[in-house]
């Protein structure tokens, strides 16, 4: 595809998009204020004892307080279902406990999950380290290898969790081959879209039965909230959020609420100049002779390019490039001088931001993962991760190449 015709795509998806993230899911607003007010209520009044104790059997919509429902949180619910295209979706404190929830919410002792070998490392801990402690075991297996799947199931096997594309490699999992897979013995889909985000890759359309996100990426953008989420059919959501916001009390706070729902109003404008910028930026890092290899699905040495074309909208604006040895240096030192002599791009962790934010995975994100499991993964000791913001391309590329041909002369 080339950038006129990716451009253009870009183009369209924002406007399918852009109305639905201003106006998608709207109710009744009091005051007639144009944006939900932030009401920070703990408790809610009762008119009359019959109307409190129809609430508590869930016979009427009567707010209780502020663990079970708050109004700015429900309307932030509804925006995103609409934007996500969800029958019903629940906000949480982190994307960690929208994560972590779903899989005690819909999990018990015994289950058994599948899950990718590359993935996000908290999300690999939670699965390798946390839920044995609840006798709910995973076998990890590679994304992209059907074959592999079919011989790690067992008779407890419960579902099957994908993160597409992945955290930090960009493998693209086939999202219908796993869907086909499930279906076939008796499984659920879970996947984390908060690399892909609705802009790019719907996967309820796709039949998965629940996506999850990290709110504080991408869907607010601007680095100043934390949250999740959990969407899919009513049912789940419902188990989820009983287990997950009542039970444990992973609520999202109704000013992050807020701040989140401010953000998807320009989400579809901030992810095509995102998505436009990362595609440009593969293209000029991948020819650069001091990197070893450029992982965006955009690029057509990317394993999973025709796949990634077929079931995204768009590829993203999520990259990782590996870099060579240079300088006297090894890949790990190399990598780090390079993130050392950007002028532009943020060294922070998290990623969606309106700033360009790069990490060594290595030696932070993906730090927790064993040597030899993180390299089973893909996370090579050069690895850097860029998560591309709103700056001009002209400065980001600038940034990048004077960066990388510094590590390279440097001693």
């Amino acid at each position: 595809m080339d950038a006129m015709t990716y451009d253009a795509k870009l183009r369209a998806r924002a406007e399918t998009l852009a109305t639905t993230c201003i106006h998608g899911g709207d109710g009744a607003v009091p005051y007639g204020a144009t944006d939900v007010p932030v009401v920070l209520a703990s408790a809610f009044r009762f008119d009359d004892a019959e109307t409190a104790a129809a609430a508590f059997q869930g016979a009427n919509d009567a707010w209780i307080y502020g663990r079970w429902g708050n109004p700015t949180v429900n309307h932030l619910e509804s925006r995103l279902a609409a934007v996500e295209g969800a029958e019903a979706v629940a906000v949480t404190s982190s994307g960690m406990a929208a994560i972590a929830g779903t899989m005690l919410g819909l999990f018990s002792a015994d289950d058994h999950l599948l899950a990718p070998v590359a993935m996000y490392a908290e999300s690999a801990r939670l699965l390798r380290e946390r839920l044995p402690r609840h006798r709910i075991t995973t076998t990890f297996v590679h994304a992209e290898d059907v074959d592999q799947w079919k011989a790690s199931l067992t008779p407890h096997t419960r579902a099957l969790y994908i993160e597409t594309p992945a955290n930090p490699t960009l493998t693209v999992t086939n999202i219908a081959a796993a869907v086909a897979f499930a279906k076939a013995h008796g499984l659920l889909v879970i996947a984390d879209n908060t690399f892909a985000t609705p802009f790019c890759q719907t996967p309820l359309e796709l039949g998965v039965d629940v996506v999850l996100h990290s709110a504080t990426k991408a869907l607010s953008g601007h680095g100043d909230v934390v949250g999740g989420v959990v969407a899919g059919s009513r049912a789940l959501v419902d188990r989820i959020r009983e287990y997950t916001v009542k039970g444990l009390g992973a609520v999202m706070p109704p000013l992050s609420a807020f701040l989140v729902e401010r953000g998807v109003r320009t989400f579809a404008l901030r992810q095509e100049q995102a998505n436009r910028h990362a595609a440009r930026l593969s293209a000029a890092l991948e020819k650069h002779p001091g990197v070893v290899r450029v992982h965006h699905p955009s690029r057509p040495s990317h394993p999973q390019h025709a796949l990634a074309a077929e079931q995204m909208h768009a590829f993203g604006s999520m990259l990782a490039f590996e870099v060579a040895p240079a300088g006297g240096r090894d890949a790990i030192g190399t990598g780090r001088a390079v993130l050392e002599a950007l002028r532009i791009a943020t060294h922070a962790v998290s990623l969606g931001d309106a700033r360009t934010l790069v990490v060594h995975s290595a030696s932070t994100t993906h730090s927790t993962m064993p040597a030899d499991v993180r390299r089973a993964a893909g996370v090579a000791d050069g690895l850097l991760r860029l998560s591309v913001g709103l700056e001009s391309y002209a400065s980001l590329e600038t940034d990048l190449l004077t960066a990388l041909d510094a590590a390279k002369v440097s001693a």
